[in-house]
């Protein structure tokens, strides 16, 4: 049941764990139409403005967790969703004139707008909406600061101008603009934006007859409490049904390997090149600035690396990724010239709760020492910055001295701002490193709390780490054979 006071999260969270529930129990078939009823009974409206609104909120919430689109019921192909029905139709007009207008005789901001859109009115000045095109010029000439800014918060945070209107007022999402970084999910305060989910799917694994094997991203570590350590998730994710437990950090140090190898011959032949770790900022390459898609590193993920060194481990095993990242789920699946060469279904940090939740299951502290997987190196990936660092370790260690000059680039907008000096033949520097997230993958929109709540957990883990090389690791799993590179360019 949902109180008045429950968070969007709390919300997500509880039809999250309802739908695993279910699934794990075979009762799905009826779960739209009870649910609503049992998590919102009465009459009295908890949050939104009548009861039936609510439930259908909540409805559609439950589609979302199907993988099914709301707004035609058909599957789901990007994996950014409007809920229809949690939209609040926000005011558009982005700029307005507060009363705190003095209609000075300077006019500064009927200067400054070059539309002819503003006019003074009797008491102060005014912005017609029909003719403003939402420059920002006004806002800026204003002495007064009378001029406020109220674009919608969804619109502000996507760094794509993906996130559109219709002429109700409700938003749509533009799927060629939409990069997947998921910005937008938690900018909106309406909670009318989430991720479809492929939970069901990875449910129907565990009670198949392959073998499941999760692969659980660096970022995991701090995430889910404290002394919760990868250990702690390894006996959880089997007690749920996995076959085994997977550190990613293992493809991490396969990435910087490969990726080293890479930037050393572009190095010497003077090609500019960016990382490929990130979806989102890949489909930001492809989709805006498709003629520098030559310049992304042909070197897979991760994600994808670790994926095929199971597979090539265990031939016939199923591959869930489990992490903070949301663009994720549109990688997964794709690259696969050759059958399941990455991973085979996505699963965010909350996903994964509420399925522990619906199995009853709770991680605990690992009081023994667990072997570590992966090098102190390949954990850095979840931070920004963390790839050129292991990058440029797994350089040195292959002999190259430490002059590569790498852009970190630390969020969409100022990766944005680099390839648009790559495009222009400005860039100083010889690679860019890029995630769309601000702070890397540990701010990642599927994360079960925000990186300052459990960065003291994160830090005191990765301080027990070893100082194993990047190149350990590569030699331990030498002998599984498997491609690094991407074989295609196929997009979700």
């Amino acid at each position: 049941m949902l109180h008045e006071n429950n968070t969007i999260g709390e919300v997500k969270d509880e039809v999250l764990y309802q739908v695993a529930k279910a699934a794990f129990e075979g009762n799905l078939h009826k779960i739209e139409a009870t649910l609503p009823y049992e998590i919102l009974p009465g009459t009295k409206p908890k949050f939104r403005c009548c009861v039936h609104k609510e439930r259908e909120i909540v409805r559609e919430r439950i589609m979302l967790a199907k993988n099914i689109n709301p707004a035609d019921g058909e599957p789901c192909h990007n994996t950014v969703k409007i809920l229809p029905s949690a939209c609040e139709n926000c005011p558009i007009t982005r700029f307005s004139v507060t009363d705190n207008c003095q209609k000075c005789m300077g006019k500064k901001c009927m200067q400054a707008c070059r539309f002819g859109a503003i006019t003074m009115a009797r008491d102060k000045a005014y912005i017609n909406p029909e003719k403003c095109k939402e420059c920002g010029q006004c806002f800026d000439a204003c002495p007064y600061n009378a001029i406020v800014d109220i674009m919608r918060p969804c619109r502000r945070a996507c760094p794509v101008d993906a996130i559109q209107a219709d002429e109700d007022g409700r938003v749509w999402i533009d799927d060629e603009k939409c990069i997947r970084c998921g910005s937008c999910i938690s900018k909106c305060p309406f909670g009318a934006i989430s991720d479809s989910s492929r939970m069901i799917e990875v449910i129907d694994y565990l009670k198949g007859d392959r073998p499941v094997y999760a692969l659980v991203a660096p970022a995991a570590e701090g995430q889910f409490g404290m002394d919760i350590t990868m250990e702690s998730i390894r006996k959880g994710a089997k007690k749920m049904g996995f076959k085994d437990m997977v550190d990613v950090a293992i493809g991490a140090d396969f990435v910087s390997d490969s990726e080293a190898k890479e930037w050393a011959e572009a190095h010497e032949a003077g090609k500019k090149m960016t990382t490929s770790c990130c979806p989102a900022f890949v489909h930001l390459i492809r989709r805006h600035f498709p003629e520098l898609s030559d310049h992304i590193s042909t070197t897979v993920s991760p994600m994808a690396a670790t994926a095929r060194l199971v597979k090539a481990m265990h031939p016939g095993a199923v591959c869930i990724f489990i992490g903070p990242c949301i663009a994720k789920k549109s990688e997964a699946g794709q690259d696969q010239d050759k059958e399941g060469e990455n991973a085979d279904l996505v699963l965010t940090f909350e996903e994964f709760q509420a399925m522990l939740r619906a199995k009853n299951i709770k991680l605990e502290p690992v009081t023994l020492e667990e072997p570590q997987n992966g090098s102190i190196h390949a954990k850095g990936y979840s931070n920004s910055g963390g790839v050129t660092k292991a990058v440029k370790q797994a350089y040195i260690e292959h002999g190259g001295q430490s002059g590569l000059n790498v852009r970190q680039c630390n969020g969409a907008a100022e990766c944005r701002k680099a390839l648009m000096l790559l495009k222009a033949g400005k860039l100083p520097e010889d690679f860019i490193e890029g995630m769309a997230c601000e702070g890397g993958c540990v701010a990642g929109p599927g994360n079960i709390q925000e990186e300052r709540a459990f960065k003291r957990e994160r830090d005191k883990q990765l301080k027990r780490a070893d100082d194993r090389l990047v190149t350990d690791t590569v030699s331990e799993y030498g002998k599984y054979e498997f491609s690094m590179h991407r074989h295609n360019h196929t997009e979700a």
